[in-house]
């Protein structure tokens, strides 16, 4: 657990989510309005099985944000990251940025793996920032076109294509 005093005096903390804690991550994910919002019982399933590998950020106790990652069964070096959120009262203060280098660090992840819509130019950005404190590269390839995602009558909503991003190799921090 990280736990630090912004100069606003914020206290904010960065954590493992816990069980307790699903409920709080879906309605996050949910007030995004952007984020695919998965059912309560997945973030409830993701907090318990997952937990090391995500992160929720509280502020002044009230929960501001979170990060949830796996790493991949077929390569436990690489840590994917599913999904960014940040509460609406809670953006602006760098939260995104503090999770994501806090989450990196706590696993110690020789690669990192995310996607992202091409429109999606804060997420782009947050990884970006995160490959250049790494001194490393980020590379973008296509991944899932539109067409593999059901069609927006059989959904509700049509999904842009995810390209994969690939941040490596992310600098250890020596013991």
């Amino acid at each position: 657990m990280l736990v630090w005093r912004e100069m606003t005096e914020e206290l904010i903390i960065l954590r493992a989510p816990t069980v307790a804690d699903g409920a709080d991550l879906w309605r996050i994910a949910k007030g995004t309005g952007v984020l695919d919002t998965n059912t309560p019982y997945a973030y409830l399933l993701w907090a318990r099985d997952f937990a090391a590998t995500s992160v929720i950020a509280e502020v002044e106790a009230e929960p501001a944000g979170f990060i949830s990652g796996y790493l991949k069964p077929s390569d436990p070096e690489t840590l994917f990251i599913w999904q960014v959120a940040v509460d609406a009262n809670f953006r602006g203060r760098g939260l995104a940025k503090k999770m994501l280098f806090e989450l990196v660090e706590r696993t110690g992840a020789a690669r990192l793996e995310t996607t992202i819509t091409e429109d999606n130019a804060a997420s782009i950005a947050l990884f970006t920032a995160l490959a250049r404190e790494h001194g490393t590269e980020i590379a973008r390839r296509p991944l899932f076109s539109a067409d593999l995602f059901p069609s927006a009558e059989e959904s509700g909503e049509a999904h842009a294509a995810e390209d994969l991003y690939v941040v490596e190799p992310l600098a250890r921090q020596s013991a």
